[in-house]
């Protein structure tokens, strides 16, 4: 298992046009060698201001966005134009400008979609988009993600897993459906840890003193069940990405590389 790196910045913005330039590396590295890459994406201010500094950015065209795998860590199980969703956000930050193949991202459901308002089917229906889309080499039914996208909450949470809730204790599906959300929207879609865990390089991006605990105490060693971001770990690399604020509280704990 990887070992964590943290990286802070100044601010916000720069936290965000620096994380967008990391991704336009990684993904560019990741298609030369391999052809295609994967992305797994987060909402939230944060995830959606790094979007748009990829949108914005004068490399991003160096990405061939038409073989780019997309899915999502986790959704808010609403109608599908309603302006909290995720998938809604992403786009008009950055999908709706890029060349990306429609076939190529992998939303999760609404709650108007075909699976109608049953957020079970839609979680069982996205956990087959993933096993489809795993190859023989990833060793089960999820792909080896390239990078995965994450915030974080004040209380631990990351993606729709919150802290002594079912979520954290799934162990066997990939996405499961989340209700009673201490966070509303009450109903979600989201993928699990040991799905999380599939990744190559997991990025916790997040801002703001009201997360600082939260970043030290996972950093620290917490455990997943109380601190669930804690059991967010890529396979070969955890970086977390934060900005002076939300990194206030981690010399006591981890010595952060400051840009």
């Amino acid at each position: 298992m990887s070992t964590s790196e943290v990286i802070v910045y100044s601010d916000p913005q720069l936290l965000a046009a620096a994380c967008a330039a990391r991704l336009v590396t990684r993904l560019v590295d990741v298609q030369a060698a391999r052809g295609s890459a994967s992305l797994v994406l987060t909402g939230g201010g944060t995830g959606i201001a790094i979007l748009r500094e990829l949108r914005n950015s004068p490399a991003r065209d160096a990405v061939d966005w038409s073989k780019l795998d997309l899915y999502w860590g986790d959704e808010r199980f609403l109608p599908a134009d309603d302006d909290e969703r995720n998938e809604k956000q992403a786009r008009e930050a950055l999908l709706d400008h890029v060349p990306v193949d429609p076939a190529r991202v992998h939303a999760m459901a609404p709650s108007d979609g075909r699976f109608g308002d049953d957020p079970d089917a839609a979680a069982a229906d996205y956990a087959r988009v993933l096993a489809e889309n795993a190859r023989p080499e990833d060793h089960g039914d999820v792909p080896t993600f390239d990078v995965t996208l994450l915030g974080l909450g004040g209380e631990g949470h990351t993606a729709s897993i919150f802290p002594e809730t079912p979520a954290v204790y799934e162990t066997e599906r990939s996405v499961i459906a989340v209700r009673n959300s201490p966070k509303p929207p009450p109903t979600r879609i989201s993928l699990t840890l040991p799905a999380i865990r599939r990744s190559a390089e997991v990025w916790l991006v997040t801002t703001g003193a009201a997360k600082a605990d939260a970043v030290a105490l996972a950093l620290a060693g917490a455990g997943e069940v109380q601190l669930p971001v804690a059991g967010a770990r890529g396979q070969r690399r955890t970086l977390w990405l934060l900005d002076r604020t939300a990194a206030a509280k981690t010399s006591n704990v981890y010595r952060p590389r400051i840009v």
